[in-house]
């Protein structure tokens, strides 16, 4: 259950009000809100004149649900906003790490020629093993750091864990949550003390439930700049790095108020099938696409099998702008 609460309460009585609850509660630039376990149906009788309007929940799919919210939430970064109307979709576009200066200078110097404003590359890299490469950590901030001086693009990297969840949020334009860490509500939760965008990544076996649950670990903080990114699920098949859910993607969309982007880099696994899968996602009108782009993938020190060359990246962009024509987007 959320409350909306009326203008003229104080603190104190805000704090009361969440604890007779047993709810937490936030201020949305507007009033303050609480939000309750959606078992709870009805606010108690004893606070109702301080209640201006309250929503009844079926699940603990509350800030994030279109019953409390009817239209997607708008998010903003620099001069990109996704979401609200519906007519933008952020093209997300860089190598899978950020490898060395050379690397990303001309990773990014290619990005910006295309006309695209948001460049992605990992300085933190969570792997799977911890034999193969991990990132250059702080090194590798401070190279995407001045990509932003030099090319004016925008940044979006990912936090790891807490240990270095604060040099990120100083560098990044939008925070991305990856599929490993998103159940780490520690670094949700910091992410929810920010206002800056965060992009959640589905875990390859998270729910569509748990995937929005731990959005609302953000939103609960006070963050509306949420985003939610299908990259693949493991299945059965083992012929593709996992499967598309573009079915979970149609159920985020109708369902939640938060922008959909979608990533066919991490779902496909090979570059030969990112191309068909991206024009997809154009076609299904998502909110932002994200695709992994190298000078050299046979070379790339994470993700090689996956990431597109800038040849193959550029007659991809050219059809995406045909497609997002046909189906009222443009590609931002």
């Amino acid at each position: 259950m959320i409350l909306h609460l009326k203008n003229n309460i104080t603190e104190a009585e805000v704090n009361q009000i969440a604890e007779a609850h047993e709810g937490l509660q936030f201020f949305d630039a507007k009033r303050w809100v609480v939000v309750t376990s959606s078992s709870q149906k009805k606010p108690l009788k004893e606070w109702e004149h301080h209640i201006e309007e309250y929503f009844e929940t079926e699940t603990d799919i509350q800030l994030a649900g279109k019953k409390y919210l009817n239209q997607t939430r708008s998010v903003k970064w620099n001069s990109i906003e996704i979401g609200g109307n519906g007519f933008s979709t952020a093209m997300m576009a860089g190598p899978c790490a950020v490898e060395n200066e050379s690397q990303i200078m001309e990773s990014a110097e290619f990005i910006a020629s295309l006309g695209i404003k948001t460049f992605r590359a990992g300085a933190f890299k969570p792997r799977t093993s911890p034999y193969t490469f991990q990132g250059l950590g702080l090194k590798g901030l401070e190279l995407l750091d001045k990509v932003r001086n030099k090319y004016g693009l925008s940044i979006i990297t990912e936090i790891k864990n807490l240990s270095h969840a604060q040099q990120v949020l100083d560098v990044a334009d939008i925070i991305q949550i990856g599929a490993k860490a998103m159940y780490d509500v520690s670094v949700l939760e910091l992410c929810g003390a920010s206002q800056k965008p965060v992009l959640i990544k589905r875990g390859f076996g998270t729910t569509l439930q748990e995937f929005v649950q731990a959005a609302e670990f953000v939103l609960c903080k006070g963050n509306p700049n949420v985003i939610l990114c299908e990259r693949g699920i493991r299945t059965f098949e083992t012929k593709t790095r996992f499967t598309f859910d573009l079915c979970g993607a149609a159920y985020l969309k109708y369902h939640t108020n938060l922008p959909v982007v979608l990533d066919p880099s991490h779902a496909m696994g090979y570059s030969y099938g990112v191309p068909d899968l991206a024009k997809a996602s154009m076609a299904f009108g998502c909110d932002g696409i994200l695709i992994e782009v190298h000078p050299n993938p046979a070379k790339a020190k994470s993700d090689a099998s996956q990431q597109l060359d800038f040849a193959t990246f550029k007659k991809l962009m050219n059809d995406l702008q045909i497609i997002g024509g046909a189906v009222g987007k443009k590609l931002v």
